[in-house]
């Protein structure tokens, strides 16, 4: 039920947000407008890590995200952020809470009409995150049928645990209100390096998500609003 209250959540925002990038485009008289375009900071928060916190139980997350119109199409961007990432399998229940950070750049690919400030953008983060990873339960394996399942409940925590990555992010901006913006992004990620538990594996890391075995690859999503603060136009 949870689930399916994020993706109603998820697909109601990302059709207003396109919605709104239609109507956003409708032309302006040229005679009426400053044909300028702002240069600032866009400062705002995601809003998939507030919605699954509400909705989901064993999740916790909150980010602040940022970019600043450095020339013409190009812009520094950021993120930082906080993560309770859970997963949970038939033998195994894990935690992993700690801190991330993201930078890097976008470049907005679409031509907007004059005074329109929207983006259909790429980007390209580097990522870095630290955390402690909590082993709730989990089932050591037996081949007697006699015994039953060993499942162990103690809880153990590690640590002082870091990863890195980079990651390719695609998405679009869209100015409902004036230098107010709703935003939506898929990300892909590859993983560079990361620092283990003793005998066993970062299942999750905050910022990255799910990791797998045979793969150093991972994604994500997020879609959240944003402040424009104009410094100066040109």
């Amino acid at each position: 039920m949870k689930q399916t209250a994020i993706s109603l959540f998820s697909t109601s925002l990302i059709f207003l947000l396109a919605t709104g990038f239609l109507f956003a485009q409708e032309p302006t008289a040229l005679d009426t407008i400053d044909q300028r375009e702002k240069y600032g900071i866009r400062v705002g928060t995601d809003l998939s890590k507030l919605a699954r916190s509400f909705f989901q139980d064993d999740y916790d997350g909150f980010e602040i995200m940022g970019d600043y119109r450095v020339y013409d199409n190009f812009y520094a961007a950021a993120e930082i952020g906080t993560e309770s990432l859970p997963f949970s399998e038939d033998n195994i229940s894990v935690v992993s809470t700690g801190q991330y950070v993201k930078i890097g750049v976008d470049y907005n690919a679409y031509e907007n009409w004059t005074g329109m400030e929207n983006m259909i953008f790429a980007g390209l983060r580097y990522g870095f995150s630290t955390f402690k990873q909590e082993l709730h339960e989990y089932t050591i394996y037996n081949t007697s049928q006699f015994f039953g399942p060993d499942v162990r409940n103690e809880m153990i925590e590690n640590s002082g645990l870091n990863a890195s990555w980079i990651e390719l992010i695609g998405g679009l901006k869209v100015e409902i209100l004036n230098n107010l913006y709703l935003t939506a992004n898929v990300q892909v990620k590859r993983r560079l390096f990361q620092k283990t538990p003793n005998n066993f594996d970062n299942l999750t890391i905050p910022g990255f998500n799910r990791t797998y075995d045979d793969s150093n690859f991972g994604v994500g999503y997020g879609y959240g609003i944003s402040y424009l603060i104009p410094i100066y136009k040109k």
